[in-house]
This record gives structure tokens, sequence and C-alpha cells, in this order.
């Protein structure tokens, strides 16, 4: 199954109240593989960035300016995305920034059933506790210590590998590629060792034969200082 994994930094956090998109990073799994295809893009928000959330994400004014509208590129984007579940830490803030530029663009607004929260699924395995995208990835072991700041490609790239193991981790199936560089999913399969196919029988009475109790007792007694026997004469024997 093909889905999308993606991320979006803002220049605040109500897009109702004016405001934008300033960058979307997209990246494209199937059957829980990276392929390695992806979106990025900036976007001129064609507003102030408020000094808060430059502090978060470190996209200024000057960096912004030269790039283009979301509107300029809003049709590259939905070809990306297909129609393909859209995966996201909080998807709810990020589909409303996404419809929101979709809608001021002329374009339809991405059907809201596609979205996978990432966490919903954290909170559902484990409940209360912290489902920041950075407490999750330190609970599964995924090396962050290259995010100085949040940016959106490298945000769902993390979030990628955050989505693996919260749906199961890397068990699902093995990765391979063929010489042309696609990706081939090879699923792996539980294999029982009992076999069902059999009749059953009934388990056997094992009982010794009088012959061999009588053989064995005969060897026991050729036995020298057997512990048993040392301890059977302390057990008979008097009490200091």
């Amino acid at each position: 199954m093909r889905e999308i994994i993606f991320d979006t930094e803002t220049t605040g956090f109500d897009p109702l109240t004016g405001d934008r998109m300033v960058e979307i990073g997209c990246i494209e799994m199937v059957g829980r593989v990276m392929t390695g295809a992806t979106f990025h893009c900036y976007f001129n928000p064609e507003r102030a960035m408020p000094a808060a959330a430059e502090a978060v994400h470190g996209l200024s004014d000057k960096f912004l300016s030269d790039k283009p509208l979301f509107a300029s590129q809003a049709d590259a984007l939905l070809e990306f995305l297909g129609d393909s579940p859209l995966v996201a830490h909080n998807a709810s803030f990020d589909f409303g920034f996404l419809n929101m530029e979709l809608q001021r663009s002329g374009r339809a607004a991405v059907d809201i059933g596609r979205m996978v929260d990432t966490i919903a699924i954290g909170r559902a395995r484990h409940p209360g506790a912290k489902l920041s995208l950075d407490a999750l990835c330190t609970r599964y072991g995924i090396d962050r210590s290259h995010r100085t700041k949040h940016g959106a490609l490298l945000d769902a790239e993390l979030l990628a590998q955050l989505y693996i193991e919260l749906t199961g981790g890397r068990q699902i199936g093995l990765g391979f590629s063929d010489s042309s560089g696609a990706s081939i999913e090879i699923e792996t399969t539980r294999i029982s060792l009992v076999r069902t196919d059999r009749p059953f029988r009934a388990p056997r009475q094992h009982q010794p034969l009088p012959g061999e109790l009588e053989r064995h007792q005969a060897f026991v007694a050729t036995i020298k200082d057997a512990l048993w026997t040392e301890e059977e004469r302390r057990a008979h024997s008097p009490s200091d």
C-alpha cells in the first residue's frame, strides 16, 4: 500500500486567523518501506514571519521572500499526494493548513478520511505517555541528533521511521531493491512446526519388565560408596 508521510511548517497555529504554510515535506512509503521519492517545497507566505515561529523553524522573511507562492506548486503537490493515505503527527494541524492553502488557490480540499494521525496511534499504544515527536523518537531509539530546528522534510523523515515502529516495527517485512533500484517487499510468514495431519495416537504406558528391575537392582548393588547409601546410613545412625 502506498502512503505519504508529511509535515508542514507555518507562521503560527491557526490558518483561520491568517497564518500560512511556509514549508511542506512529503515522503513516499510503499508497504511500510520508504521508496526515496519525496516532495519538498518552501512557500512565500505573503506576510511577516512572527519571531516566535522563526525561532522554531528558522525560516526568516528574507529566506522566504524569493520562494514561490503555494498556488504555483499546488498541482505538483497534489500529483505527488495522489489518492494515498496521508500520515502526519497531530494530523489535524497539518490538514488544516494544507486544506486552507488549497482553498486559497481554488483547489478542492483533501478528504479528511485520508488522514492518519500518529499521535492517535501513539496514544493507543502508550496511554499517558508523552506523545511529542521527540518523546516518541526517544522511546523507539530513533536518532534525531541532527535535528537542531524543526524542518518539514527532516521531521517527515523522522516520522516515517516512527510510523514504522508504531505500526509493527521492521519485522513487518524485509526491504530489498532490484537492479533498477525499485523497492521489493518480502513479507515474513510465521511457520508452524506442529503437524496437524497425523492421526491421534494415545500415549503408551511404559512399565519395566520384572527381569529389567532385577538387573537394575543388581547393577546398583555393585556401586561402591554410593551417595544414596551414605545418606541412608546417616539417617539411621544415632545422633551425636
